[in-house]
């Protein structure tokens, strides 16, 4: 079992908030969990991912024709890799995407 945090959370469950509504959470948890290693990895992780992808939609939405197709599929990317981080984080497991977990780790400490 994981240990609590200063919010009184399990670990794993914490580290599954900071996924749940995209960068915003991921940024809630990096203040409200300043010390915590694990937390901080899944927030600095929550951030650059869902941050980036947030952004590519935001970008293509603002293309015609081509935009809904593309903005379709980073949905679709988004809602699957939110589902994973999500299930990887509440079992306790630290699941590294390629470019942002390194990031994240690095940041985390």
């Amino acid at each position: 079992m994981s240990n609590k945090t200063s919010t009184g959370l399990q670990e794993n469950v914490a580290g599954l908030l900071c996924y749940v509504l995209w960068w915003v959470s991921g940024i809630v948890f990096l203040v409200l969990e300043p010390n915590n290693k694990t937390i901080k990895f899944h927030a600095f992780q929550s951030i650059l991912v869902f941050g980036a992808l947030w952004v590519a939609i935001m970008v293509f939405a603002w293309i015609p024709f081509i935009g809904p197709f593309f903005t379709g599929i980073i949905g679709a990317v988004a809602f699957i890799l939110w589902l994973v981080l999500i299930v990887m984080a509440a079992q306790d497991k630290k699941y590294k995407m390629p470019w942002a977990g390194d990031l994240a780790e690095k940041w985390a400490g």
